[in-house]
């Protein structure tokens, strides 16, 4: 039962702070929808989010490791854990660990790398904005590298591909989907409110994909990762209706969150090698980073404003 709470609060954790651009961007438009449209988006957007996004996504993805059973019986194992069906996933894991590692790995070299930032860590102040280009050299080694590792199983080097497929094609979409944010942002636009809750269901979606990727860093248990991102889910639902544009202004929030996306990633594929890493690590390594660069932001807002006093 600790076990699970922790894992739970890891990921409560990591989706808050993974979600707070996504929560940003929803709050931009939101500002420009009638009340009632408002309403219909946070109540639909919970069932979405939370109980088809992040309820259905990690299960496809379990699925996929183990087509041969059938979604069904992979839906059924869920709730009754048969051990031949424990047995299959346990030797399939590598799979899903491997493809969510490289996704993640990416997400945080992509930041890294061509992001806007104020530099914290240092790495964040060792890689300057023309270093930019190297990210897609690196990411090329790194995909050859985790290829020539893997040689020895043509799943675990397709999981790898597929990983790194999945985050070149959903960062395409991010980058579009930012530049029309700021039309549809825009009080002045004709689009309907309609139109706008539609924009925002598939962004949400998109974003939604880092979070169930960042899951599997924690546990592979399906109940616990629901659990963990659906509360987290609807605490971000809650910051957007309430407090986003102060998060916002934490300064090195971002930097905490990121690092610590990172470092799940690298976990991911050490962990897909056959490396044991303990649960609690995923957790701990999660809080203590986003801990640090809220506090530390923190202190630096309250600073400012005594500043200007």
């Amino acid at each position: 039962m600790l076990s699970s709470l922790i894992i739970i609060l890891g990921l409560i954790v990591f989706e808050v702070v993974n979600s707070v651009d996504n929560a940003i961007v929803n709050a931009h438009v939101l500002k420009t929808m009638s009340v009632k449209w408002r309403k219909i988006f946070l109540l639909w957007g919970i069932f979405t989010a939370v109980f088809v996004v992040r309820g259905l996504l990690p299960l496809t993805i379990v699925w996929l490791s183990m087509p041969e059973i059938g979604f069904w019986r992979v839906l059924k194992s869920v709730i009754q854990s048969p051990p031949e069906i424990a047995r299959l996933f346990e030797e399939r894991e590598g799979i899903i660990l491997i493809g969510a590692g490289v996704f993640l790995l990416l997400l945080y070299l992509h930041w890294l790398f061509l992001e806007k930032k104020d530099p914290y860590f240092i790495p964040d102040k060792l890689i300057k904005p023309h270093y930019g280009i190297w990210f897609f050299a690196l990411a090329a080694i790194i995909l050859v590298t985790l290829l020539y590792l893997a040689r020895s199983s043509f799943h675990i080097m397709l999981a790898a591909a597929i990983g790194n497929a999945a985050f070149f094609l959903l960062y395409g979409f991010k980058e579009q989907a930012a530049k029309q944010e700021e039309t549809i942002g825009h009080a002045k636009t004709h689009l309907s409110d309609f139109s706008k809750l539609m924009f925002l269901e598939l962004l949400d979606t998109s974003f939604s994909f880092d979070g169930v990727m960042g899951a599997f860093a924690f546990t592979t248990s399906i109940p616990l990762i629901f659990i963990g991102n659906g509360i987290g889910a609807l605490v971000v639902r809650e910051l957007t209706i309430k407090g986003i544009d102060r998060v916002a202004k934490y300064r090195w929030l971002k930097n905490g969150a990121m690092t610590s996306i990172g470092l799940l990633g690298l976990f991911l594929i050490l962990k897909s090698f056959g490396l044991h890493i303990p649960e609690y690590i995923p957790t701990f390594s999660t809080i203590f980073l986003v801990g640090l660069t809220f506090w530390k932001s923190h202190r630096d807002l309250k600073n400012n404003k005594t500043a200007s006093l």
